[in-house]
């Protein structure tokens, strides 16, 4: 058996610093995260295209050895793509198996080899998930050791969909509706009695006339309003006390590791002075996105979302405009209220109008241009590297921004987003 171990090896035989990374949620039945699959996009001669086989497999695993997996999923699944070659391989070895689902692409040969390469690793607590079947004249060979079955929605009619679903549902198999786009289709799919459910369809904006915010959601963007304004302290913590749930929540946020107090905080005057207005404001932004009755891994995937683009951003404004004050502070804005417009199911022009920015930031939003426009279209292409041309790359070059760094900021976004959700949300 072909030893891969060695992550450095991997990194040196497959050329990993020319891939970045992409990771796609998948969500449960009541849209709470329950895993990611791991996408790796290179550049080949021929031009740009999603990686697979070994080569993939090594960026992944090279990257989860060097950077950390759990920086990658937090307490999440983590989906991986492998081919034969992986499978009879020791690459992923040392990965939790715990957290991990290999997903065996449609073009496998159930040879007798590797149905008893599948069953030793099955005896060893790895799990596996199959495509549905429609491309691969061995799927029912394959189908008794899978858990997972991953269906393409946008291949298959309604009626292909209503039969496919109960027949593998009957041999207790988790199924997962790939390439969801809106909700209409999450919505029948879920009646099929889909498990889980993939794509970023909750995300897309459904736009509902004259809707109006929380009462709760009002309470954040008046206190957003009062901060950017340079309001007194006595006037920002009057408002934050007149609301038990933004009081409670900012002294919980102070208490917790992300915010590294030693000594306890108890009073909401306190927890101002701790944090200061760039952490507040950065703080009232996040809690828009907040469910108070879930938290941790169960909370919005908008949230998880939301702030990993506003890292995301914040590091690559860092990094190319290390000298202007405040400009990663405004990319973090731009990252976070990128998608409250799903969030709130209202136009973004109505919301720029109703939460205080400067045109920099308007501009990226509603029409993504200007220097913050092109780093949100910069991640937006990211997480969406299956679809469409890419523009990554191209953008990266422009930037002069190596893929290597990219990898490096993603990792440190998605590691951040993570923490902020477990610990002060």
């Amino acid at each position: 058996m072909t030893d891969y171990a060695s992550t450095s090896h991997a990194s040196k035989e497959f050329g990993v610093r020319d891939f970045y990374l992409g990771r796609q949620p998948i969500l449960d039945r009541n849209q709470a995260l329950f895993g990611y699959e791991l996408l790796f996009r290179g550049a080949p001669a021929g031009g740009a295209s999603i990686a697979s086989g070994m080569s993939a497999t090594a960026a992944v695993i090279a990257h989860a050895g060097q950077l950390g997996l759990d920086r990658v999923i937090g307490d999440a699944q983590a989906f991986l793509n492998v081919d034969a070659d992986v499978l009879m391989s020791d690459i992923f070895v040392f990965l939790p198996r715990e957290k991990l689902v290999l997903e065996l692409v449609d073009t496998v040969e159930a040879s007798a080899a590797l149905v008893d390469r599948m069953a030793q690793l099955a005896g060893h607590g790895f799990r596996f998930a199959l495509d549905d079947g429609a491309a691969n004249p061995d799927f029912e060979r394959l189908l008794p050791m899978a858990d997972f079955i991953k269906v393409d929605t946008r291949a298959l009619t309604p009626s292909a969909l209503q039969q496919l679903a109960p027949r593998f549902k009957r041999d207790n198999k988790k199924l997962v509706a790939e390439k969801i786009e809106t909700r209409a289709e999450y919505d029948c799919c879920r009646e099929l009695g889909f498990d889980y459910f993939q794509g970023y369809y909750f995300c897309k904006p459904m736009v509902i006339g004259g809707r109006k915010l929380t009462p709760s959601q009002m309470a954040i963007t008046q206190l957003l309003t009062l901060v950017s304004s340079d309001a007194e302290n006595i006037e920002i913590e009057r408002a934050v006390k007149g609301d038990v749930t933004l009081a409670l929540n900012l002294l919980r946020l102070v208490n917790t590791p992300a915010v590294g107090m030693r000594q306890k905080i108890d009073s909401v005057s306190q927890a101002l002075i701790v944090l200061g207005r760039r952490q507040l404001q950065r703080w009232l932004q996040i809690m828009l996105y907040a469910d108070p009755a879930q938290r941790g891994h169960s909370a919005s995937p908008l949230l998880m979302l939301a702030t990993t683009r506003g890292r995301l951003l914040e590091l690559l404004a860092k990094r190319l405009r290390p000298s202007q004050r405040n400009v990663a502070d405004v990319a973090f804005t731009v990252g976070i209220m990128s998608l409250m417009d799903a969030l709130f199911g209202m136009k973004m022009e109505e919301i720029v109008a109703q939460i205080p920015v400067i045109d920099e930031v308007a501009a990226a939003l509603v029409h993504r241009t200007g220097f913050f426009g092109e780093l949100l279209k910069l991640a937006e292409s990211i997480e969406q590297m299956e679809s469409g041309e890419d523009m990554v790359l191209p953008t990266l070059k422009q930037l002069a921004i190596s893929s290597e760094e990219l990898v490096e900021f993603e990792v440190a976004a998605y590691s951040w987003s993570d923490n902020v959700v477990r610990y002060a949300i």
